[in-house]
């Protein structure tokens, strides 16, 4: 299930991914982060706007239900080089097993003269404001990729606020390869950490990274260490990438993200524990040895 996406409501989890071919947005359940059950589409009805590619959703609880933001090929929104640019959508269900609704006949937002707009990620600042980061799909026509924020209505349907191009993090390092993409802000004792995957999501050299800001807006700044999760070689998981972070009920800290097996064939969901050091994030993997349950 590449692109996952995991929150927790009562005493479950809810895994949420990218198209499998069959289903749009499936999804699974879990009792413990570990052991997990298929359930299907999240999504069965298609929107009017799209009719393909629905990537990288995410989830949230608002005064509207709950909202899913999520990635798709708009149907008349063209990019530069010619083809439906990818666009983000926002859909809502009564609940998070769905049927998650989009009624709406365009996106949410488009970003066509920067190649689209994908990989958006819900954000609820320390004022209980709620915020969607997201980047323009600048890589499919050789355009610099960007991250993106503004601020939602309390309902996470529409916006309140102007859209604020991200400082700090402006893919210029050798490991991001040009790509930075699926960000994720975890704020800890007055810093928000703003998380990211780089490079090509298909190869060995896709990792997570990180950056840091005493502002949500920021301006960022990137870590020297990065990146902090990255390929094991000879033996894998292969180019870990498009994390998300979960707590448990102890307290506990977790990023689960999809990494390719050694054929190349699939990508599966794994799980490894964060914990901070001297203020700086450390992720406990890939660890591809038995290790204790959240």
């Amino acid at each position: 299930m590449p692109d996952p996406y995991v929150m927790a409501v009562d005493d479950t989890y809810y895994l949420y991914s990218t198209e499998d071919g069959s289903n749009r947005f499936p999804y699974a359940t879990s009792q413990d982060l570990v052991s997990w059950e298929y359930q299907g589409s999240a999504m069965p009805k298609p929107p009017a706007w799209t009719d393909r590619n629905y990537w990288a959703p995410e989830v949230t609880e608002t005064s509207a239900g709950y909202v899913m933001y999520y990635t798709a090929r708009s149907r008349e929104i063209k990019r530069p080089s010619g083809d439906g640019a990818q666009c983000v959508g926002v859909a809502v269900a009564d609940s998070p097993e769905g049927p998650f609704v989009d009624e709406s006949e365009e996106p949410l937002v488009c970003q066509p003269d920067l190649g689209g707009t994908i990989d958006a990620s819900v954000v609820r600042d320390v004022d209980d404001s709620l915020w969607l980061i997201y980047k323009n799909d600048g890589n499919c026509c050789s355009i610099k990729t960007r991250f993106y924020m503004r601020q939602m209505a309390e309902d996470g349907l529409t916006f309140a606020g102007e859209e604020i191009e991200v400082e700090g993090v402006v893919n210029d390092k050798p490991w991001e390869g040009r790509v930075v993409e699926a960000p994720t802000i975890y704020h800890l004792d007055g810093t928000y950490y703003l998380f990211y995957s780089a490079n090509d999501y298909a190869g060995v050299p896709y990792a997570v990274g990180y950056a840091t800001s005493t502002e949500l807006t920021g301006p960022y700044v990137d870590a020297e260490e990065n990146p902090i999760l990255a390929s094991v070689p000879q033996v894998g998981p292969f180019g870990p990438g498009h994390q998300t972070l979960i707590e448990d009920p102890d307290g506990d800290l977790w990023m689960v993200y999809h990494a390719w097996e050694r054929t190349f064939s699939e990508r599966e969901v794994w799980i490894d524990e964060v914990v901070f050091e001297g203020g700086k994030p450390v992720v406990q993997g890939p660890d591809v040895e038995p290790q204790a349950v959240p």
